[in-house]
């Protein structure tokens, strides 16, 4: 095994502070409708209404009755770095996480999936197999759940999409971050200095989220870089009241897709977050580098595989059931 594979698998699998843009936009919501009245309530509602795209697939499971009852949900967290969401060329998902948000036990998980990971992709036989972040470049958000939801045999309800790049107007927006690296590097004409305190415009945060190769943790490293970006966008001033301006709420928009609408959010604004006192972090984990028809893929054993789905089920309080068939193993 190589030092990079072990060090990733020797990880820590808890972070207290993690947050994603999920639980962002619901800070907002939260925030914008209880302490500023009307205007900023309505500025949010409309920005989600912006930010509103449907998946045009059939759920698995009646969300409705899943947030009225208060029942663990899941989340397909994506993110691209391609330019605007509103691109005619979508690009491949940089960044792919399940998030499952379950009230009852006041916790959230936080699965990552390798961007690099062997999968046939449902729909696209003679493309197979492939890299599963091409699912969305193939299909659009409809087949990135497809895939995922296949390849692990659980549940997604809802899907939420950031475009990292986008971020540069939003870290403007709030007159930048501070960011304590979590490991040194250049990158793109920056110097970040591990644990040195360092203040970033959207430009230079862009560049600290994009790195990848130089992480010896691989895609989690990366992944968890723009956590800690987000994170510090929503705790800028060591408070959400000071997103609240009119071009944030915009930036938020104009970078955010998802089929969460407006009603969704308010319930689990109410209803989910609690869940947000325990946030654990997990991986896809004892992949094997593998060159498949011409491509640097990582395949997953199926032990492996049925340990996420295990996981994630648990999570959502489902029984236990068969990983998925579409992953190489």
């Amino acid at each position: 095994m190589d030092e990079s594979r072990l060090d990733r698998d020797q990880r820590p699998q808890r972070s207290h502070r993690t947050r994603n843009i999920i639980l962002t936009i619901i800070l907002v919501l939260l925030v914008g409708g209880i302490a500023f009245g009307s205007y900023k309530y309505f500025a949010v509602k409309n920005a989600v209404n912006k930010a509103y795209n449907s998946a045009g697939l059939q759920k698995e499971r009646d969300t409705n009755a899943l947030l009225k009852n208060k029942k663990p949900i899941s989340i397909l967290l994506m993110g691209t770095d391609t330019g605007e969401l509103g691109r005619t060329y979508k690009g491949r998902t940089d960044t792919m996480m399940v998030v499952t948000i379950n009230p009852n036990t006041h916790k959230t998980l936080i699965t990552s999936i390798p961007r690099d990971t062997a999968v046939n992709i449902p729909g696209y036989p003679d493309q197979s197999p492939a890299k599963i972040n091409a699912a969305y470049a193939y299909g659009s958000a409809k087949t990135a759940i497809q895939t995922v939801q296949k390849m692990l045999n659980i549940p997604i309800d809802y899907y939420a999409m950031i475009n990292m790049r986008g971020l540069v107007q939003v870290v403007d927006q709030v007159g930048g971050v501070t960011i304590s690296p979590e490991l040194t590097f250049d990158y793109e004409g920056y110097h970040f200095t591990k644990g040195q305190p360092t203040k970033m415009d959207g430009k230079k945060a862009l560049a600290y989220s994009r790195m990848r190769y130089d992480d010896p943790r691989g895609d989690f490293g990366r992944e968890q870089r723009q956590r800690q970006l987000l994170e510090g966008v929503v705790t800028k001033s060591g408070s959400v009241t000071s997103l609240l301006n009119q071009g944030f709420i915009d930036s938020i928009a104009k970078n955010t897709q998802t089929d969460l609408q407006f009603s969704d959010l308010s319930a689990i604004a109410t209803g989910y977050l609690s869940a947000r006192k325990n946030i654990e972090n997990t991986y896809l984990s004892g992949q094997s580098g593998e060159v498949i028809g011409g491509q640097d893929m990582e395949v997953t054993p199926q032990s492996q595989l049925q340990k996420t789905t295990d996981q994630i089920r648990n999570s959502l309080d489902l029984p236990k059931a068969t990983t998925g068939d579409i992953a190489l193993n």
